[in-house]
């Protein structure tokens, strides 16, 4: 497949053009620096330029706790970003797949969990709002345009290569930068601690995105492990990876106004439409998190999970 990847120099986005090109696709990635994803007409032109069979939508503002300072341009720039994609592909390359990726967050506070894709969504903070908004306008463009839409729904993920105002990255950051200095306790600054959020490898992510896009037929669908761990279990696991202790210190800051105490999503959907199943355990995850972050300090990685291969 010719794959358009809007956000590809994000997290996530950099994993999935790795994911593309090493199933054979002719992938083109874009920044913000390439085209200018607010622009109807430049993301026009480029669409039209490229002609995708697929357009992987990921560029967004992507980080929860900066959307409540910073929410009217969440807003604008989430919902304007997904329209112009939207509309770029309906009027060059109508045939083409879209996969719109969405988020967990649409969901808010659940009622039951697991959460399965008919949940009502519920949104609890500005980037979920303008997530939400933008799913349900990528559903308005298959439904009255006859689009093939894709909506995964992607649920918290991890790995290496995140930014650290990430939770899983931070902590493995405050890990690795008191073990590379000696410390054999380490501070480590959270949030609350106790909510539990489910994780998924974001490897495993991008490859479920690349198999809803080769199954070519519009739906939502759920990406996530249905497994949860709370930030204290994170970082209790990354000290004994590390090889340290750890004292967890709860920075009020950093607690959300509206912080739903658990998250845990259904992919039973998803995997029965491509057969794709989480394949990396959160401890291979939170080992790879923390050698990427002792690369990035200079320090040597001995692999912490013995007997298993680095990409599983």
């Amino acid at each position: 497949m010719r794959a358009l990847i809007t956000g590809a120099t994000g997290f996530a986005g950099r994993h999935l053009a790795e994911e593309c090109a090493k199933a054979g696709d002719a992938v083109v990635a874009w920044s913000s620096a390439d085209v200018d994803l607010r622009d109807a007409a430049a993301t026009r032109a480029g669409v039209e330029a490229v002609a995708p069979d697929v357009v992987y939508h990921l560029a967004a503002r992507a980080h929860v706790g900066r959307s409540w300072s910073e929410p009217a341009a969440t807003l604008q720039e989430n919902v304007a970003m997904t329209l112009n994609v939207l509309e770029a592909v309906r009027t060059a390359t109508p045939r083409a797949v879209v996969v719109a990726v969405s988020s967990g967050e649409v969901y808010g506070r659940p009622e039951g969990l697991p959460v399965a894709e008919d949940a009502a969504l519920r949104p609890a903070n500005p980037y979920a709002v303008s997530k939400a908004a933008a799913d349900l306008l990528a559903g308005f463009y298959a439904d009255a345009h006859g689009l093939c839409v894709v909506r995964p729904r992607a649920f918290n993920h991890a790995g290496p290569g995140q930014d650290a105002s990430y939770a899983v990255a931070a902590f493995a950051r405050q890990v690795v930068e008191g073990a590379v200095a000696g410390a054999r306790r380490v501070r480590v600054v959270t949030g609350n601690p106790d909510t539990r959020r489910d994780y998924t490898d974001v490897r495993d992510v991008v490859r479920a995105y690349r198999g809803l896009a080769a199954r070519g037929e519009p739906g939502v669908f759920n990406v996530c492990s249905g497994r949860t761990a709370s930030g204290t279990e994170l970082v209790d696991t990354l000290a004994r990876l590390a090889g340290v202790d750890a004292d967890i210190v709860v920075d009020p800051s950093l607690v959300r106004p509206s912080d739903v105490l658990e998250v845990r999503g259904d992919f039973s959907r998803l995997r029965t439409a491509t057969g794709w199943a989480p394949g990396t355990p959160l401890e291979r995850t939170l080992a790879d998190t923390l050698a990427w972050w002792r690369a990035r300090f200079g320090a040597s990685s001995p692999d912490p999970v013995p007997g298993r291969r680095p990409d599983r």
